[in-house]
């Protein structure tokens, strides 16, 4: 490909896109790219992605079920570390019943 037909296909892809960051949805190439992987991506890196024909602007619903996941993730794992952080402290049953002590 020549190198400036290449570029001026990342412009005009570029220039087509809103938006400072987008999902995009990868396509089969023959390299062995997997098809239906989602990603958020830069707008550049959108446009390069899409002149070389290895992704394609996801729709809006393929965004938004890309980003509930993702919230659905962090959600997850914050509870998950929260779990990991909480400290138990075992007390001996008769040290309940001690009566405290004045001073």
């Amino acid at each position: 490909m020549d190198v400036k037909q290449y570029y001026r296909k990342v412009r005009e892809a570029e220039a087509q896109l809103t938006g400072e960051y987008l999902v995009v949805v990868s396509v089969a190439t023959p390299e062995g790219g997997k098809s239906d992987v989602k990603t958020e991506v830069s707008r550049h890196t959108a446009a390069k992605l899409i002149a070389e024909g290895k992704v394609r602007v996801a729709t809006d619903e393929e965004s938004a079920a890309f980003h509930e996941a993702n919230r659905e993730a962090l959600v997850r794992h914050k509870e998950e570390e929260a779990a990991r952080r909480l400290q138990v402290m075992v007390i001996p049953s008769n040290e309940l019943r001690k009566p405290r002590e004045r001073s």
